[in-house]
């Protein structure tokens, strides 16, 4: 018996037609909606190259059954960003010169992307936690380090400018030498 699925790919609606439930979300990706980014590398969700978001969070869509999607929001590296309008993460892996084959850069963008997202300033330790379980073969770990790395400093040195005027007033009973709390008392 074959079912007609609604997902929200790459911010576009798309209808699928499945007959199997348990299908997939790669599968779908790939050969129903002509979505080439995401990549069948192991199948049981050992290296990334499936990647995608899934309302907003790293999912591997090599074991992500196509039933447990309906109506979600799935964006793909084409989704990310554009060539005219890239994501911050994409910019910074072309500056790095990470690509190489390219078959597994889905899974470091997409976890990458979300990591920054939720983590602006993420220290080495969170980069490497993020990125547990991804593998490249091409050895560009330390390139995909310096991208994330980029894009955090970037996102610091722009909102350098909103913190040094905001703590301004709160700053001042310290400089005076006097606690907030002891003002209160008084």
């Amino acid at each position: 018996m074959s079912e007609r699925t609604r997902l929200i790919v790459d911010g576009k609606p798309a209808e699928i037609e499945v007959t199997d439930p348990a299908m997939p979300l790669l599968y779908a990706l790939r050969s129903d909606l002509d979505a080439t980014a995401p990549k069948f590398g192991c199948g049981l969700a050992q290296c990334g190259a499936c990647t995608v978001h899934v309302d907003g969070r790293p999912t591997r869509s090599c074991i992500t059954p196509v039933s447990a999607v309906k109506g979600k929001k799935i964006t793909t590296l084409a989704g990310l960003g554009t060539p005219e309008k890239p994501h911050p993460l994409q910019a910074a892996f072309i500056a790095e010169q990470v690509p190489q084959c390219g078959y597994c850069t889905s899974g470091w963008l997409m976890t990458g992307a979300a990591l920054l997202r939720d983590r602006p300033k993420p220290t080495d330790k969170q980069i490497r936690d993020a990125f547990a379980g991804l593998k490249c073969r091409c050895g560009t770990h330390m390139a995909i380090m310096r991208a994330v790395r980029r894009v955090a400093a970037a996102s610091e040195r722009a909102a350098a400018p909103e913190r040094a005027a905001a703590p301004e007033r709160a700053a001042a009973p310290e400089r005076a030498g006097v606690s907030p709390g002891a003002r209160e008392s008084k």
